[in-house]
């Protein structure tokens, strides 16, 4: 499915929106027209044409952008893991200088990052759009073939508007029945996002042929989170409960929790614990490294001797670091982690000795970040500085989830370009992240023991020995394997049944936050999380002030309670939208 022939690709394009496209004023008086009319394409091929180019834009890649893959990254690594402050962008200070404004929040609408974000995701609601205008037209399929269509481009127009709104919170509704694209953004368009995934989960079936399409369950995970997002707790519990206790993957495995790091190695992927997955190929055979995750191609450790080619971006930050420090018992530090910092190997030489933090952590921490003298895969012990593009800029670490694996990277991985693709998946929804959802809808509708038990199902699986990493047989020839050694001095525990849902909603809801920020960190959801929590501008304002003591990226930046809330509108799709000297789309408040 993944990734379209340039004739799919064709197809799918048979309709598009003014306000993603790049084009002269004459041309905004009337819609796009494609090569091939509705009428050719209303046939069983010609529908799931369509429908894979809806699917094949979810990765965010193409020419339509008229940006660099990363820009439109679906994993939001720049939107959500850096800006929530879990990420430095990396690299050093002249590369890629649009994202350290984001990061500082130091930038306006007329940053081209912007642009292309939403360029790809309108791209996405436009194929949905297509599929649902040219589906009523089909007369060799069955009403139940036409409806799991139906259903599924829905669930993707969800999707892509779901993206749009936290991104930008005031966008243009576009559906299938619109005839002029040139729409203003005034409308809230959560109750239609809810709709579509409405329809899909009530119509969608639990399991289908291809493993990266939408069934049942995902739908039900993303109304889910709909209802989180508008803070209809209720709806939330009824829907996360069906979810957690009945949910099957497209392939049909029931949900659960697998070993924290099969979630991050493209070996162990679409497995039980994957809710909805954008599939990512590589050496497929079809010499096209777009089909690998390009969103991430920066996103490797680069330095003296790093085995990869490009780019140092992406770099964990301290104050992440500092939330894997557990204390005595197993538990985290929930108010004051940076009272006790992770030791790290800062202003050192790769040549300088140096010890790796031996206190009680998370073992998650080793999964998530790339630190000195800790197994960095199987790519051998973490140098520090030596695989830092630029450690005074951005700091001592590097990225992980995103990494493939050596001893499988020749199945795994694309290293025919200038920078490496792979076949990691990108997760939207895994079912850790459903379960955290669930715990958030609990305590907020006042179940607070049943919030409990779903963090304490978090991290009993984090407890779990088999899941963490040990060190190396040999050190100097990591692929001889792992000893039976932890890594680290891992201690992770649940928490003492009884003991958070005695404290309180606060408390409980506070443990809630907490896990969420070490159980998906670098996945893209931070700073949409410390949003809709109330929590950015406190956040944002504690790490500028303590990140900015250790590198120096983020000189001047600052949070603004308000207007940071969401993005700028990109100024040149206002400029699009202009009709007789006025702008139909508005600026979000603060930005001018």
């Amino acid at each position: 499915m993944k990734k379209l022939t340039k004739y799919i690709a064709a197809l799918s394009v048979v309709s598009s929106l003014v306000v993603m496209s790049s084009c002269n004023d004459s041309f905004l008086d009337k819609p796009v027209q494609g090569a091939l009319g509705d009428q050719v394409l209303a046939n069983a091929k010609g529908i799931d044409g369509l429908l894979t180019g809806a699917y094949g834009v979810l990765d965010g890649q193409g020419d339509f952008t008229g940006g660099n893959g990363w820009e439109s990254a679906p994993d939001n690594w720049i939107y959500g893991s850096i800006t929530g402050g879990e990420a430095h962008k990396g690299s050093d200070g002249g590369d890629q200088t649009p994202i350290t404004a984001i990061a500082t929040f130091a930038t306006g609408g007329d940053n081209g990052f912007f642009n292309t974000k939403w360029k790809a995701l309108y791209e996405g609601v436009s194929r949905a759009n297509t599929v649902l205008r040219v589906l009523p037209l089909v007369t060799d399929l069955s009403d139940q073939e036409k409806t799991n269509t139906e259903a599924q481009a829905r669930f993707l127009r969800g999707h892509y508007y779901f993206e749009l709104k936290k991104m930008w919170n005031m966008v243009p509704w576009i559906d299938e029945t619109t005839t002029d694209f040139n729409q203003p953004n005034d409308k809230d368009i959560w109750p239609m996002i809810e709709a579509d995934f409405q329809f899909a989960y009530e119509n969608l079936p639990e399991t289908q042929t291809l493993v990266g399409r939408a069934n049942k369950w995902a739908a039900g995970a993303y109304l889910g989170k709909t209802y989180l997002y508008e803070q209809k707790f209720a709806d939330a519990v009824t829907i996360f409960t069906a979810v957690i206790n009945n949910g099957v993957t497209t392939n049909g495995l029931k949900y659960d929790l697998v070993s924290f790091k099969d979630n991050f190695d493209a070996a162990t992927k679409n497995n039980a614990e994957s809710v909805f997955a954008i599939q990512m190929v590589a050496n497929d055979g079809t010499l096209d490294i777009t089909n690998a995750n390009q969103g991430g191609m920066l996103n490797f450790p680069y330095g003296e001797g790093a085995p990869f080619s490009c780019c140092g971006f992406f770099q964990p930050s301290q104050m992440l670091a500092n939330m894997y420090r557990t204390d005595g018992t197993g538990l985290p530090y929930l108010t004051d982690y940076d009272s006790h910092p992770i030791k790290n190997d800062m202003n050192l030489s790769s040549s300088t000795p140096f010890t790796p933090d031996a206190g009680p952590l998370d073992p998650r921490i080793d999964w998530t970040i790339g630190r000195r003298g800790i197994p960095y895969h199987d790519w051998g012990l973490f140098p520090g500085k030596d695989w830092v593009r630029d450690q005074a800029f951005a700091g001592p670490y590097a990225p992980k989830k995103n990494v493939h694996r050596q001893k499988t990277q020749d199945l795994y991985a694309d290293l025919s370009s200038w920078a490496p693709g792979n076949a990691i998946n990108v997760l939207i929804i895994r079912f850790a992240d459903v379960l955290l959802m669930a715990a958030e809808a609990e305590a907020n509708a006042g179940s607070l023991v049943k919030a409990e038990e779903y963090i304490n199902r978090i991290r009993t699986r984090a407890a779990d020995k088999t899941g963490w990493l040990y060190t190396y047989i040999d050190d100097e020839n990591p692929l001889t394997g792992y000893s039976t050694t932890p890594a680290a001095n891992y201690q992770v525990k649940p928490y003492p049944a009884g003991t958070l849902a005695g404290k309180g909603k606060e408390d409980v809801l506070q443990a809630i936050y907490y896990e969420r920020g070490i159980e998906l960190a670098m996945e893209g959801h931070r700073f949409f999380d410390l949003v809709r929590w109330g929590q950015a501008g406190q956040s944002l304002t504690n790490y500028f002030g303590y990140e900015s003591k250790i590198t120096t990226d983020l000189s001047g930046g600052k949070y603004v309670n308000g207007k940071n809330n969401y993005f700028p509108i990109p100024q040149y799709q206002i400029d699009l939208s202009v009709v007789n000297g006025t702008a139909r789309l508005k600026q979000n408040p603060g930005y001018n």
